[in-house]
């Protein structure tokens, strides 16, 4: 068997010397497990893709929408605007209008305009995510996996499901969650037959979820968020809270973090997991009415985070993926495609950062949460979850694993320092109810 063994080793040489300069590259999946040791998920608040990125080049935008038949021209809205569209899984079957993408003022809010949602952040507002969307991968047909608000999102980041929860928790206690923590009495509606909606259990589930596969592989994670003492400033958003192995195992003290700024700490310290969620607080998350007068932090905060990444030891090892959880009442003129009863929803946008993203690229190709999910599952080699993930892309399309060496990182310009958002005090806020 060794003298075969030999025979076989002396011939493979032979061939190399002879022909190895003009072979192909390596397969791909190999060449992502050697290039990519870690995972960053940020996943900021309500957001659509034409109201975030409208005008940049290369992408898919418009600068009017439909309203039931009229044209009108979408108008420039602050982030700081205290306005806050409905973006309920209700409000979003009539924004929708079975394809039309003409409800968007539909009569379920009072809205301070007839066209109030038809609006666009201006550029100047967000200038590290345009930075970054040019120095990296922009992607134009990233949607929200869901036809619904933030609850369900989030469920979809880590699970690729939410067992049929369609609607936010019902709970108005301030300062409640939404998960296995929730007030006694809360519930969740679930979908039911022909977009309907049906009555549903207590907030806290036990399906399987990323952070189990990884688990189960040895794989380090963290979930960095707001904690119970910020109540409703952001801790409605910590998804595993809903996951009730999660909640009540060694996880919950182990692996998700408290206030969600330690991200800023952990990693100029050399702690960076190989899977990491970061949730926002909700001044700093891009939420409508989220922001106090006259601020807009939820940029400077994405670049913070990203900068602190770039500047570190990780940067050359890592994927960060930029989304929004879902389109918060926004405007958008893309319909999305129907993969299954529960979406997709509304287009997001999603910037790809790494130093194996592609430069400058704008992604056509259709991406949703269960996209980050299948990543993963390629990167270290997991099986699958068998929920959405296994019906999405792989992001391929928005790298180059090809590039011999990495890509430099250049920090990004932001007006807000880490230590601004180290520095802020735990907040309480009324809830988002979707």
């Amino acid at each position: 068997m060794f003298r075969l063994f030999g025979v076989a080793l002396s011939f493979w040489i032979a061939a190399c010397l002879a022909g190895c300069a003009h072979s192909p590259p390596p397969p791909v999946i190999p060449l992502i497990s050697a290039r990519v040791q870690h995972i960053v998920v940020i996943m900021q608040e309500n957001r659509s893709f034409d109201n975030l990125f409208n005008g940049f080049p290369g992408a898919d935008t418009v600068q009017e929408g439909n309203n039931k038949g009229t044209m009108v021209p979408l108008q420039p809205d602050p982030l700081e605007n205290p306005f806050d569209p409905n973006h309920s899984h209700v409000a979003w079957k009539q924004d929708w209008d079975d394809g039309k993408m003409d409800g968007f003022m539909a009569p379920v809010d009072t809205y301070p305009g007839p066209n109030a949602t038809y609006a666009y952040v201006p550029q100047s507002e967000t200038v590290p995510y345009w930075n970054l969307a040019e120095e990296f991968t922009l992607a134009d047909r990233m949607f929200q996996s869901n036809t619904g608000p933030s609850y369900v999102a989030h469920q979809y980041m880590i699970a690729g499901q939410s067992q049929m929860a369609v609607e936010n928790p019902n709970s108005d206690v301030i300062g409640n969650s939404w998960g296995c923590d929730s007030a006694p009495g809360t519930t969740v509606v679930l979908l039911g037959p022909n977009g309907t909606e049906i009555p549903g259990p207590f907030p806290c589930f036990d399906y399987e979820t990323m952070a189990d596969l990884l688990d189960a592989a040895g794989i380090t994670w963290r979930y960095y968020a707001p904690g119970p003492n910020q109540g409703n400033d952001g801790y409605i958003w910590s998804a595993y809270d809903a996951i009730k192995h999660i909640r009540y195992g060694p996880d919950w003290t182990k692996d998700v973090v408290t206030p969600d700024t330690q991200i800023l700490t952990d990693v100029p310290a050399g702690k960076l997991a190989q899977v990491t969620w970061v949730v926002p607080a909700l001044k700093y998350s891009d939420h409508a009415s989220g922001n106090p007068p006259g601020g807009n932090e939820g940029p400077d905060w994405v670049g913070d985070v990203v900068n602190t990444i770039g500047e570190s030891r990780f940067w050359s090892s890592t994927v960060i993926l930029v989304s929004w959880d879902d389109w918060g009442g926004w405007y958008d003129h893309v319909d999305p495609p129907k993969v299954d009863a529960m979406g997709l929803g509304f287009r997001v946008p999603l910037i790809v950062i790494s130093p194996w993203a592609k430069h400058g690229y704008i992604s056509h190709q259709q991406h949703e949460f269960g996209s980050f999910l299948h990543f993963t599952e390629e990167v270290f080699q997991l099986p699958s979850l068998n929920t959405r993930d296994a019906i999405s892309d792989d992001l391929s399309d928005c790298f180059d694993f090809n590039r011999r060496i990495p890509q430099p990182y250049v920090p990004v310009l932001v007006r807000l320092p880490p230590s601004f958002f180290l520095q802020l005090p735990p907040a309480e806020e009324p809830p988002d109810y979707d």
